[in-house]
């Protein structure tokens, strides 16, 4: 499965970037590709293409305020969770998100 996503927490520093860590690795580990961006104190950082997001079957918004741009992902199916969610159990959430979409590894 393709899949970008954006975090940002509500200080737009440390939580914002390890919500963006954690879920990339969940979803490494279940074989899946994965681009995320973050949106902080210090601006958009990896900043996800028109051809990622066109190409992505899913969307994960690890998100606590918020973001600038969410109209790139119209038509698109989105999971939206609060940032501490992926934080706490990467590989459980992706686990999740794949049976409520009957995604196998």
């Amino acid at each position: 499965m393709k899949i970008v996503g954006v975090a940002a927490c509500t200080a737009g520093i440390a939580h914002t970037y390890i919500a963006r860590e954690k879920p990339m690795k969940g979803a490494q580990a279940r074989g899946h590709e994965i681009h995320v961006e973050t949106q902080g104190t210090i601006g958009i950082e990896n900043k996800l293409t028109q051809e990622q997001i066109q190409s992505a079957d899913l969307v994960i918004l690890a998100v606590d305020i918020k973001i600038g741009g969410e109209e790139r992902f119209k038509n698109k199916k989105i999971v939206r969770v609060p940032t501490a969610t992926v934080i706490k159990a990467p590989v459980q959430f992706m686990e999740k998100v794949e049976k409520e979409l009957s995604v196998s590894k």
